[in-house]
């Protein structure tokens, strides 16, 4: 089973349902997953807890052995039904606590905390002041507790917190708010300016249109982001080259999207996602689904052919299985007890790495000076956000 959003008025991750049904088409046309047919069952969560917990029921209705590569900011709606019936939930996107909290849970990035206190550390190298635009909801009331953890580490004082309603048309407030807070004389030196992030889904591109016409005469700020809300679909749509997110710095989990490590999926997307559109490679939601499902498929591959397969004997191989290779996106995998991080909040969390990107000419590339780096030391000296 794989669900997300889809046609509603906030975040939409048409992309992950779409690429794990040409995960399904490929594998079965190369004969299965060790000799076994892949079944995929979609479900479109709408952005609501009844939507979450209607695509929990759907995969217990049918026989899922895992929940694989979805989307859904409602962890409570989700998981508890998942957990009741032992079916493991792999590759979750990332934005809800219970994911790297739920002991069925297992992650391959590290979600919204290692974005976000990632962008503390990209921000904190480059700026003075920082505000942080974000959704005012109970996810998004983490954001700042992880964003300013990584703004410490460098030495630097707390974000501006600045909410927004998830499904707002008008970010006018917001964008003169953040403005007021890191616009300084243009006296400023380089490496000593304000900077604003905004981390809203796909309401990230309404924020800086509208932070674009509030801006004043004055030095401009660095604009920042974290890969899902800003993509290379997003730059590429708004002028490429002469798109208003150009220097804009963002956190991603993955390597850039040029990188050939992406090739194997991007093969696969042209041969077997064609005419949907909603496949982009380029997306985190994609990739996050492709790595969900190579993690499923790794897991599969350990068992006898004719073994029969259960929810439970999948569960059962993650949490005890020695690590699993992902071609070199993430580090290797393993959620066995010895693997599991002193992070509070998130002591699911097995993949702290971001990785470092500026948008250039019109593409995003790797941040000039800057590797990856792994956010679970800065996460497990983050206050309790709960």
């Amino acid at each position: 089973m794989t669900f997300a959003p889809e046609g509603t008025k906030a975040t939409n991750m048409p992309g992950m349902t779409g690429m794990a049904k040409a995960y399904e088409r490929w594998v079965n046309a190369k004969g299965g997953i060790n000799g076994r047919k892949l079944r995929v069952v979609t479900c479109n969560e709408k952005n609501t807890a009844g939507g979450a917990a209607d695509c929990a029921r759907k995969a217990i209705s049918e026989k899922a052995v895992a929940v694989v590569g979805s989307y859904s900011q409602h962890g409570r709606a989700f998981m508890a039904p998942l957990e009741a019936e032992g079916i493991p939930f792999i590759g979750g996107y990332g934005v809800s606590s219970e994911e790297f909290q739920s002991p069925l849970s297992y992650p391959v990035n590290g979600g919204q905390p290692v974005l976000i206190a990632g962008a503390g550390h990209q921000l904190g190298r480059a700026c003075n002041q920082v505000a942080l635009v974000r959704p005012d909801t109970i996810a998004g009331d983490t954001l700042p507790v992880l964003l300013n953890a990584g703004l410490r580490a460098n030495k630097l004082a707390d974000a501006t917190d600045i909410r927004a309603a998830e499904d707002s048309a008008d970010f006018v407030p917001q964008a003169r708010e953040a403005l007021a807070h890191t616009t300084g004389s243009g006296k400023e030196k380089e490496k000593d300016k304000g900077c604003v992030t905004a981390v809203l889904g796909e309401r990230t591109e309404t924020f800086f249109d509208a932070f674009r016409r509030t801006e004043v005469e004055r030095r401009k700020p660095q604009i920042s982001s974290v890969l899902g809300s800003v993509s290379q679909s997003l730059v590429d749509r708004t002028g490429g080259k002469e798109s208003p997110f150009e220097g804009a710095y963002l956190t991603s989990w993955y390597p850039v999207a040029a990188d050939p490590l992406w090739e194997p999926m991007r093969k696969v997307v042209t041969e077997h996602a064609f005419g949907d559109d909603a496949v982009d490679p380029d997306d985190s939601g994609t990739q996050t689904t492709w790595i969900a499902y190579t993690v499923l498929s790794e897991i599969v591959k350990r068992f006898e052919e004719d073994e029969p397969l259960t929810a439970l004997k999948v569960k059962r191989s993650l949490n005890e299985s020695v690590p699993v290779n992902t071609g070199g996106l993430t580090p290797d995998l393993s959620w066995r007890y010895q693997d599991i991080r002193a992070v509070a909040d998130f002591p699911r969390i097995v993949n702290g790495r971001v990785t470092f990107q500026i948008v250039q000419a019109g593409r995003l590339v790797a941040q000039p000076g800057e590797q990856s780096l792994d956010m679970t030391s800065t996460l497990e000296q983050a206050p309790r956000t709960a």
